[in-house]
């Protein structure tokens, strides 16, 4: 309580002297999907988006795990009256921030909090993320964002997240997301001694940092990733744009990016 009282007298102080601006969600809220720099973060993945995504300013687009808005910030700037954002989150203050602080003054932005539980940021949800449903139509996006989001997911919930990205993307359409990827450079690396954080521990197809909180980072194995992607009709479109988590020198971001591409003879599952 009192570390919220006083972030919330640190931001206003900031709005005041004009160090802090009002689109930038409080630090409560930004701590809470893992800290950082907000608007770093968020203006380099929009780059991506762009660069290697090649979104377009009319493209409907996912954002899976939204948070409280670190890429819907940016796409306002972007997205054109033709094209529209919808981001879900798990967390309630999240979406509430979204809504209250973008969808208001961008009517082509939707924000939804997603019934999926969580035993950390939502305990009472209903459904598993194994089994969950989005709730938005076959063939509807241009393009699916998930940053930071299957470094958190198991394997079961990954696999039916990518199942369900597939089945709402149109044809042709592009997923870009980031991951942890076990392969030959990654793991030597890693047994160096190099890398910010490390994966000793196995679970069912995947590997995990804590034994206690097998969520709070996850990594698969490279050849994993690419059958689960062939499974849901994902065309990966290369290079895999490694990240410099495990120690490289020479890197796009972070984590792993995966860009793909939806192919147009898959059926909607």
């Amino acid at each position: 309580m009192v570390r919220q009282v006083y972030h919330s007298l640190l931001d206003n102080f900031e709005v005041l002297i004009g160090r802090r601006d009002k689109s930038t969600p409080p630090r409560r809220l930004v701590e809470g999907i893992g800290g950082g720099d907000f608007n770093r973060i968020g203006s380099e993945f929009f780059r991506h988006f762009l660069e290697i995504g090649a979104l377009r300013p009319d493209a409907c687009i996912l954002d899976v795990g939204c948070g409280c808005g670190r890429m819907a910030i940016p796409l306002t700037k972007y997205l054109s009256d033709r094209g529209g954002y919808w981001g879900f989150d798990i967390v309630e203050d999240n979406i509430a921030w979204c809504q209250k602080n973008i969808g208001v003054q961008h009517k082509n932005f939707h924000f939804l909090l997603a019934d999926v539980y969580n035993k950390t940021y939502h305990p009472k949800g209903r459904f598993k993320a194994a089994e969950y449903r989005f709730p938005y139509l076959d063939d509807f996006f241009d393009f699916v964002s998930l940053t930071s989001v299957f470094t958190h997911m198991l394997a079961a919930d990954m696999q039916n997240y990518l199942g369900q990205i597939s089945r709402v993307m149109k044809p042709g359409g592009r997923c870009l997301i980031s991951y942890f990827l076990l392969n030959a450079e990654s793991k030597k690396l890693l047994e160096e001694g190099m890398g910010t954080v490390k994966f000793p521990y196995a679970e069912q197809d995947c590997m995990i940092n804590h034994r206690k909180y097998p969520e709070g980072a996850v990594a698969f194995e490279e050849s994993f990733i690419r059958q689960c992607y062939a499974a849901h009709g994902l065309e990966i479109l290369e290079p895999v744009r490694y990240g410099s988590w495990c120690g490289r020198d020479r890197m796009l971001s972070y984590q792993d990016v995966v860009v793909a591409i939806k192919s147009a003879k898959h059926p909607v599952g």
